[in-house]
């Protein structure tokens, strides 16, 4: 989406203008980021993406005209390569897993400060997820099946989806999205904690991610 020699191009798209023009601000006196434009409601995001091409649409999700759930599926139709940020007051189960599916790359809620702002911001702009701490407890508990598959099932459709991951990485990602922790897959595996931590830096690093909740979305299908 970008390099490390061009800024960051944002667009950022919530329906009061306060808080565009204080985002406005805050990302506009960072020397590697350039907000190309603000949009009230989803349906100027959108056009707004088409005419400027964003690497990144900062995106709030109750707004007039279009709802930024769809103004986010709206964009991964218009404008594949611009990475959706949704900033939001909501942080309930629902809004985060609708925003995902959607296509969202990121989720982040009003209280981040403007350093982990800054950070979501290049993350997604450089393909990865990511989620504000508040909300990784959250994507976790709403996407852990309470009745998952064999873990031997679960493992070959993730390896079916995603072939760079090796047969071991795929059943400890099966793992995780059961809901295990280290100690219990290591158990489960019967393999060192440690070993288990070296497979989820290797799965984090094939799949694009940065923590464990956004490999356990992709794990469950949202977002991909």
């Amino acid at each position: 989406m970008t390099d490390d020699e061009n800024p960051i191009r944002v667009l950022i798209a919530d329906d009061q203008a306060i808080i565009r023009d204080g985002l406005a601000t805050i990302l506009g006196l960072l020397p590697d980021i350039e907000v190309v434009g603000t949009a009230p409601d989803g349906r100027e995001a959108v056009a707004l993406a088409v005419e400027h091409r964003p690497d990144v649409v900062l995106m709030d999700l109750r707004m007039p005209v279009l709802d930024g759930v769809a103004a986010t599926a709206q964009l991964r139709a218009d404008v594949p390569d611009a990475a959706v940020l949704v900033l939001t007051t909501y942080s309930d189960d629902e809004s985060i897993v609708k925003a995902l599916r959607a296509g969202a790359r990121g989720y982040l809620t009003k209280d981040a400060g403007r350093v982990e702002l800054a950070a979501a911001v290049r993350a997604v702009a450089r393909g990865h997820r990511t989620f504000g701490a508040d909300v990784g407890d959250a994507v976790i508990g709403a996407l852990t099946a309470p009745t998952p598959a064999p873990a031997e099932d679960a493992a070959d459709g993730i390896l079916s989806r995603f072939p760079a991951l090796t047969r071991r990485e795929a059943e400890v990602l099966a793992a995780m999205a059961d809901g295990l922790g280290n100690a219990a897959i290591a158990e489960r595996q019967f393999v060192s904690v440690a070993t288990v931590k070296t497979h989820i830096n290797a799965i984090f690093s094939k799949l694009g991610v940065h923590d464990r909740a956004a490999a356990i979305a992709l794990a469950h299908g949202v977002g991909e």
